[in-house]
């Protein structure tokens, strides 16, 4: 794995654990609205960029470690591949290999 792919499997990882505790601090609201908003989960660093997506999606996605969930034209195509395309955002799963072996050890749910 190159330093540019830990990097960006590193910045996803940290999105990833901002939209847990989002996620913990919007159980209220989501079985009010059944929506939360989450942080963009792409691999840049400096993106800060927020998707509205309903509490079953999200939770559909995060069952596995190695989906991200993307603002649409944030993928990485060298690392990754668009597996779901939503109006609002994607879904990108990390190429096998070094790239998924990494979201999965920095996925705090397994």
């Amino acid at each position: 794995m190159t330093e540019r792919e830990r990097k960006i499997g590193e910045n996803e990882a940290l999105y990833r654990t901002v939209n847990e505790r989002i996620e913990d601090l919007n159980q209220v609201f989501g079985t009010l609205t059944n929506t939360m908003t989450v942080v963009c989960e792409c691999g840049d660093g400096a993106c800060a960029q927020q998707i509205e997506i309903a509490v079953e999606d999200y939770e559909r996605i995060r069952a596995e470690p190695t989906f991200f969930i993307i603002v649409p034209g944030h993928e990485i195509p060298d690392v990754e591949d668009v597996v779901e395309e939503r109006p609002t955002f994607h879904v990108v799963r990390k190429h096998a290999g070094d790239a998924a072996d990494l979201a999965s050890e920095l996925d705090e749910r397994t």
